[in-house]
C-alpha cells in the first residue's frame, strides 16, 4: 500500500497503527493524519529511537498493509 493509500484510509488504519505502536495516544494517531514524516516524528519522540530507525519502522509496517 502507498502512503496516498494510507493516508486515505487513516481513519480505518488508526487501529493498527496504535496495535503496532502502543505508546501512541489517540490524538497523536490522529496528529499525524496517515504523514509518513509526521508519524516519523511522532514515533521518534515517543519511543526515543533515531528518525531514521522511525522510518524503517513505518515502512515495514506499511509494507503489510
Amino acid at each position: 500500500m502507498n502512503w496516498d493509500q494510507i493516508k486515505g484510509q487513516w481513519s480505518q488504519l488508526k487501529g493498527e497503527v496504535q496495535a503496532q505502536w502502543g505508546k501512541l495516544t489517540d490524538d497523536e494517531v490522529i496528529q499525524a493524519g496517515g504523514d509518513r514524516e509526521k508519524l516519523a516524528g511522532i514515533i521518534q519522540e515517543r519511543y526515543g529511537v533515531a528518525k531514521e530507525e522511525a522510518r524503517d519502522q513505518i515502512d515495514k509496517w506499511a509494507k503489510k498493509h
